[in-house]
């Protein structure tokens, strides 16, 4: 069983506050994962062959398609903001 200052550890390193109790619930969760990892690891997987869904690697993309804006939603938008410059809507600069 994973020892509770080990659990203590991986708490600390992901920035957790556990209390007691939930210490107490990690160790047996922790140690219940980590026996079936142990059990994994002892299958022989030599003779298995991989998926050829996991060896393609493939992007699938769309298409960008340009939707025009509705004139009278950005009208009033505009309207609203204090400072424009010809068509643009100025704001604060945000690194200044």
């Amino acid at each position: 069983m994973i020892s509770k200052q080990e659990v203590e550890h991986i708490a600390k390193l992901a920035r957790l506050e556990l209390s007691c109790k939930e210490i107490e619930k990690m160790q047996k969760a922790l140690s219940t994962i980590l026996d079936y990892v142990e059990i994994l690891n002892k299958l022989d997987v030599s003779n298995v062959e991989l998926s050829p869904s996991f060896s393609i690697i493939e992007n699938i993309m769309r298409e960008d398609i340009v939707k025009k804006g509705n004139s009278d939603s950005i009208g009033s938008i505009g309207q609203q903001f204090p400072s424009k410059e010809g068509n643009h809507l100025k704001v604060k600069g945000v690194f200044n």
